[in-house]
């Protein structure tokens, strides 16, 4: 019989026959199956079966009820062509089922797995917020070889515009180790990173804002939770997460305190800083609200739309302050403590340096020094050598208070074009 749409319609399961298949005279290979369901029911499908080293192999093409006979037939027609050009198409289902269940997810959770035996707990951790986080998330449910250069790419331009390009960068390199080991485990045969944009990373960055440039932040940072955070940063040379993840029970205004828990720190240890009275008056005009510990953004995550207020400060600026980032902020406070303000120098070349040098005699010299500025960042010198890395575990807790006291009045007449008045912040009882 000729399976057209009138005669399958008309097929009917034979008496005593659960499962039976009426094949095409004019196309061997394509049938028409019916088979008792678990209920009972009779389903009806499209198939074609052919031989294959030595054994039959079977492929259904679709259920009748949603596939008319004259595309069954064309489909079966292809598939029978791939058998005739030595293919074999049911292998090659299989074996995409089986990829289709390795996803981007799957391969980068083993590949975490892997590197977890070689590289340092703080590198895991980086890979781990790069591989898994927002940068990369949309992709993850995809069969991992099927990503393409245009996913990625497309990835990387989103996160280079929502979290800058030194981000970006890293998420690459991150992203492109995965594929290499992919590679090498066979999951994958080529690596969609390749040709890819790749985002100026920082190379360690460099630029230091001028007091000048300093306080016109200051002054363009609004009333908002975005100004709030930015003049909360320049106060204590925090990072962005650790004051934009601010919780009210870190906060002891008796003792005049702020604690970063370890697991909020970078470097996993608990900082203790003494804030200054201009931190207390910012934090005092946040609205507390009931059922969420956070000062800052959403109730059980803290503030996360960091482009948008970024992209409003540098609105508000204009052309007064060159592009920055908010982590020269840190960088800012840290070197003005440490030598003063530049507002401009001349280098070799002659060209103007705003900004990246330090040492000009008419702007304020704080000359604290760098082991207080340090335990004020919550870094330690001498990394894992020599005496200071192992033995020096001072906290400096009265040179980190005297040292806020200071910049806070400093930030205090950079702002208002007065001269400094320290007023020292009271000890902790």
């Amino acid at each position: 019989m000729n399976l057209t749409a009138k005669v399958v319609a008309a097929l009917q399961l034979p008496a005593g026959k659960a499962d039976v298949i009426y094949f095409d005279a004019a196309l061997p290979g394509f049938g028409y199956r019916l088979r008792r369901g678990a209920n009972g029911k009779v389903l009806r499908s499209f198939v074609v079966q052919y031989r294959r080293a030595g054994g039959t192999r079977r492929i259904m093409l679709g259920k009748a009820a949603v596939l008319s006979a004259a595309a069954a037939r064309e489909q079966a027609r292809k598939v029978l062509g791939r058998v005739a050009n030595g293919e074999d198409p049911q292998a090659d289902k299989i074996d995409r089922r089986a990829k289709d269940q390795l996803t981007l997810r799957g391969v980068i959770d083993e590949h975490l797995g892997a590197k977890a035996k070689d590289v340092r707990p703080r590198t895991l951790v980086e890979l781990t917020r790069y591989l898994t986080g927002t940068y990369f998330k949309p992709l993850h449910g995809m069969p991992v070889d099927t990503v393409t250069r245009k996913d990625i790419a497309a990835r990387l331009v989103v996160t280079t515009r929502e979290s800058g390009s030194i981000t970006a960068a890293r998420a690459r390199a991150a992203i492109n180790g995965l594929f290499v080991w992919a590679m090498q485990m066979g999951f994958v045969e080529s690596n969609p990173v390749i040709g890819t944009i790749q985002p100026k990373d920082s190379d360690g960055r460099s630029r230091v804002l001028t007091g000048a440039e300093l306080a016109a932040v200051w002054r363009a940072a609004g009333d908002d939770e975005y100004g709030k955070i930015v003049r909360l940063l320049i106060l204590t040379g925090c990072r962005r997460q650790e004051v934009g993840g601010m919780q009210w029970g870190e906060l002891d205004q008796e003792r005049g305190e702020w604690t970063i828990p370890a697991e909020r720190a970078k470097n996993k240890r608990a900082h203790t800083l003494p804030l200054p009275p201009a931190a207390w008056k910012i934090i005092g005009s946040v609205r507390r609200m009931a059922n969420r510990n956070y000062l800052f953004g959403l109730r059980a995550e803290g503030f996360r739309a960091w482009a948008d207020g970024k992209a409003e400060l540098d609105k508000a600026l204009g052309d007064s302050v060159r592009p920055f980032v908010l982590h020269d902020i840190r960088r800012t406070v840290a070197t003005m403590m440490a030598e003063g303000d530049e507002e401009g120098e001349q280098d070799r070349d002659g060209d103007e340096r705003r900004g990246n040098r330090r040492g000009d005699a008419d702007g304020p010299r704080l000359g604290i020094q760098p082991h207080v500025i340090e335990a004020l960042l919550n870094h330690k010198s001498g990394h894992k050598a020599g005496v200071a890395g192992v033995y020096n575990r001072a906290k400096y807790r009265r040179e980190v208070r005297a040292a806020l006291a200071l910049w806070a009045d400093t930030v205090r007449a950079l702002v208002d074009g007065g001269e400094r008045k320290i007023v020292p912040l009271p000890a902790a009882g």
